[in-house]
């Protein structure tokens, strides 16, 4: 077997063209990929972070929904393939290469971009989601799919029975072979011997490439699918055999290791929760394999008080994470993200919150359990998550009692006040 080879085998395609309707309004003018996180990045880093990481560098981004945002991301911070020796990250819009309708599932995305595959020609795709939080050695799963001579390898991880009906359920034997598989039942079937658990599809596949062109034209000759590889598919192959799944575990403690579909507005949250506990379950902070993105040209982030003839409080930073450029001018922020070129004016108070680049929060302003997107600006006083009935007559609440302020909501205003204030 050739395993020195498998980097430069493999082609990478990343489906990045989710609406993300759950993420609403985070979503509102952007693609599911392309929404900002833990301050300096945009969620589809994470993948493609990943994906060089692993010493893979022929990627394809299929792209679809309003993906001007994730687009300027990608020229900013990712062009830095080199071309001469083979390497490319190239975003794909639906070409109607093989009709006129737009991307209908998971696998109509690939078949619709079935001539890159043809054309690049490698052994092996990897098929990846740009929307889950998670690091993994795809080279590790390449290997072993190679080992085992599989058609097809899943990565899966265990999550809690109460969660696992939003994914497709995996049964195992004791060979990791998949033997059944399930998409998003209402009573998701337990792993044996742990129950409560269940094993779930991460959306990472390794597919060879004939197996994988041969199961799409099948597919898409297939008036009665949904063309989609969780319902169509995967249960057909897993029929035939030849798929098996690859454990994302930890190899010390054989625990399942940290992954987060981030699909719906609590789940955001909670994720972005995660990177500021103490010990973080996911840290940005790892040097052995860090998380690339595009950073912008910002200076460091301050904070200020006692200004001359002013009453200014201290600025304070109290267990939180913050991009660059912002500036804490007497306002005080606790277990919370702010973004890069946030401004928090004197008095002001956010706790347990997600702030994103370019927001002013006024003074004496209070901001709790909130996300707040990118240039919005809170009026001086108005209090945001205290009171949720009040909240949803302007804004989205969440199950779990989330407040989200759309992006640049309050922007307009102040500035039709700062252009009064001009004339007057």
């Amino acid at each position: 077997m050739k395993i020195l080879e498998l980097p430069k085998n493999t082609l990478t395609m990343i489906m990045a063209g989710g609406k993300g309707a759950r993420l609403r309004p985070l979503t509102q003018e952007r693609s599911k990929p392309g929404v900002p996180f833990g301050a300096n990045y945009r969620i589809i880093d994470f993948t493609l972070s990943n994906v060089w990481n692993s010493g893979l560098r022929r990627i394809f981004i299929l792209t679809q929904y309003k993906s001007f945002s994730l687009d300027k991301h990608l020229l900013k911070g990712w062009q830095i393939f080199n071309h001469e020796a083979g390497e490319f990250l190239f975003g794909i819009p639906p070409q109607h290469r093989v009709g006129e309708m737009w991307y209908r599932g998971t696998a109509d995305a690939i078949y619709q971009n079935i001539y890159l595959i043809e054309r690049e020609r490698p052994d092996y795709v990897l098929i990846l989601s740009g929307d889950h939080i998670y690091r993994m050695d795809y080279s590790t799963l390449l290997v072993l799919h190679q080992e085992r001579s599989a058609q097809l390898t899943l990565g899966a991880v265990v999550v809690p029975q109460s969660e696992a009906h939003e994914f497709g359920i995996l049964e195992v034997d004791e060979n990791w072979q998949v033997v059944g598989f399930e998409e998003k039942p209402s009573d998701p079937k337990t792993i044996p011997g742990k129950p409560g658990w269940c094993l779930v599809n991460m959306g990472v596949y390794v597919f060879n490439r004939k197996d994988l062109v041969r199961e799409l034209h099948e597919d898409a000759a297939d008036a009665g699918t949904s063309h989609d590889f969780g319902n169509d598919v995967i249960p057909k192959m897993v029929s035939q055999g030849g798929v098996y799944a690859y454990p994302f575990l930890a190899k010390e403690s054989v625990e399942p290791r940290y992954w987060r579909d981030i699909g719906t507005l609590d789940s955001y949250y909670e994720a972005s929760m995660d990177l500021i506990r103490p010990v973080p379950p996911f840290s940005l902070y790892d040097r052995e394999w860090p998380v690339r993105t595009w950073m912008a040209p910002t200076p460091p982030a301050k904070s200020v008080h006692g200004l001359i003839g002013e009453d200014r409080p201290l600025g304070q930073l109290i267990g939180s994470i913050t991009g660059g450029g912002t500036i804490i001018s007497g306002g005080t922020v606790e277990r919370s993200i702010l973004g890069r070129n946030v401004r928090l004016e004197a008095g002001c108070h956010v706790v347990d919150s997600v702030i994103m680049d370019n927001t002013v929060i006024g003074k004496r302003a209070s901001v709790h359990r909130a996300i707040v997107d990118k240039g919005a600006v809170i009026p001086d006083g108005l209090h945001i998550g205290h009171d949720h009935e009040s909240d949803r007559k302007i804004f989205t609440v969440t199950d779990k009692g989330v407040t989200v302020v759309p992006k640049s909501w309050g922007a307009r205003e102040a500035d039709k006040a700062s252009a009064v204030g001009e004339k007057g």
